[in-house]
């Protein structure tokens, strides 16, 4: 049966590393805060991005303790070059730090693994059908979105033997809609998408020829649309919740300048 999306409420688990997590996953998983890493200046504390200017070892032990977190082995978490798209990786072996495909989004069959979202405004989105023992994670900004890159996911997992009717997923911390003003390109882009009734993901903006877009709520409809039996969220808007998370749009916002991203990962219980 296909439930309608529902709004999780956060809640952490204990240690120096605290991720949110969500009872719809029965899968070890976190959406992880900026707080708890090695990391200084703009990028403390977790910074999880490989692709900035933090140094490299700071990075690496930021990783390793969100794995650790996880009661996952760090050599087993891998991540992506994410370029907002829909291309989706079948991980069936970790590779190096740093080295992962141009895609955004991963699935694996394969106990040992864990796959890692990086974000800073985007919605990261975890999958998992505790049945088939398949799990999956995108990358979902709105160009992902649009682009179909969470459908792409659950095609992905079905192909390893997962139903979209057990799959249960969750939209973790992005930025919110009163946070999130967007201009007609934007709009005109997601209303073209192909999802029915899309106009409702924008309410009237601050300014003319303005909109503020739902990215939660959009990414919650892709999901229903495609059939996914569980969909859920978690209530957090990265722009304005400054001491936990890191913020794309709080940093163009404030002038530039460097900035790190928070991580989300799952792997097989």
């Amino acid at each position: 049966m296909l439930h309608a999306a529902t709004s999780i409420k956060e809640s952490s688990v204990t240690g120096a590393v605290a991720p949110l997590c969500s009872p719809a996953l029965a899968a070890p998983h976190g959406f992880f805060t900026r707080l708890g890493g090695v990391s200084t200046g703009p990028f403390a504390s977790l910074n999880c991005s490989l692709s900035g200017q933090d140094a490299r070892d700071n990075v690496l032990e930021n990783r390793a303790r969100a794995a650790r977190a996880l009661d996952a082995d760090p050599a087993g978490l891998v991540g992506l070059m994410q370029v907002h798209g829909a291309e989706v990786v079948h991980v069936t072996t970790p590779w190096v730090p740093g080295d992962g495909p141009r895609a955004d989004a991963m699935v694996t069959g394969r106990p040992g693994v864990t796959l890692g979202i990086v974000t800073g405004d985007c919605a990261p989105v975890l999958f998992a059908d505790a049945e088939a023992a398949v799990v999956g994670a995108a990358h979902a900004g709105w160009r992902g979105a649009a682009a179909g890159v969470l459908e792409a996911t659950l095609a992905a997992m079905q192909t390893l033997g997962a139903r979209a009717v057990r799959i249960a997923a969750v939209i973790g911390p992005c930025i919110g809609q009163k946070s999130y003003e967007v201009g007609p390109d934007l709009r005109d882009a997601v209303l073209a998408s192909g999802l029915t009734a899309a106009s409702r993901f924008f309410a009237p903006g601050q300014h003319e020829a303005r909109w503020q877009f739902d990215l939660q709520g959009y990414c919650a409809a892709r999901l229903a649309a495609g059939g996914i039996g569980t969909i859920a969220t978690i209530e957090a808007d990265t722009l304005t919740d400054e001491t936990r998370f890191f913020s794309h749009r709080r940093r163009t916002l404030a002038g530039g300048g460097f900035i790190g991203h928070q991580i989300s990962a799952i792997r097989l219980g």
